[in-house]
């Protein structure tokens, strides 16, 4: 059983499928600092220093009435929270690796393609052995 195991383990598509999902996880990181960081502040400027990630609706307050500044301090009182703003933050970091991996696998797609129409064009050579019988041919025929 181990055996089998060690020989699943190392096949190539397991190692592959591990360093894609390793890559994956760096490239998440990457865009939700990028999202959170970079896009949102931008964002927030623009419509008047609104802060997406502290935009939330509470649902119930252990004190009734309560209002509070921030989705912290709306937690720390323990407040039940509706979080928009963290699910607007998710969305648009959900675009960006859709339109990352869209621009990826378009460009593999058209460097296949090309591949392909590279090796219609040229005619295949032929192997060594039919290069040899062709000689023999030749020489039978003569």
């Amino acid at each position: 059983m181990f055996k089998e195991f060690k020989e699943f383990a190392m096949k190539g598509n397991f190692v592959d499928m591990a360093v894609g999902i390793v890559i994956g996880a760096a490239f998440s990181t990457i865009v939700k600092s990028f999202v959170d960081d970079i896009i949102m502040p931008v964002v927030g400027y623009f419509t008047g220093g609104v802060d997406f990630s502290n935009l939330f609706m509470v649902i119930d307050s252990p004190t009734e009435g309560a209002t509070y500044l921030t989705l912290e301090a709306a937690a720390e009182a323990g407040a039940v929270t509706i979080n928009y703003g963290i699910f607007i933050n998710a969305m648009v970091t959900f675009l960006i690796v859709a339109f990352a991996l869209f621009m990826v696998i378009k460009g593999i797609n058209k460097a296949k393609a090309s591949l392909e129409e590279e090796e219609k064009a040229a005619p295949a050579e032929p192997s060594a052995e039919v290069k040899l019988l062709t000689e023999i041919r030749d020489s039978l025929a003569k």
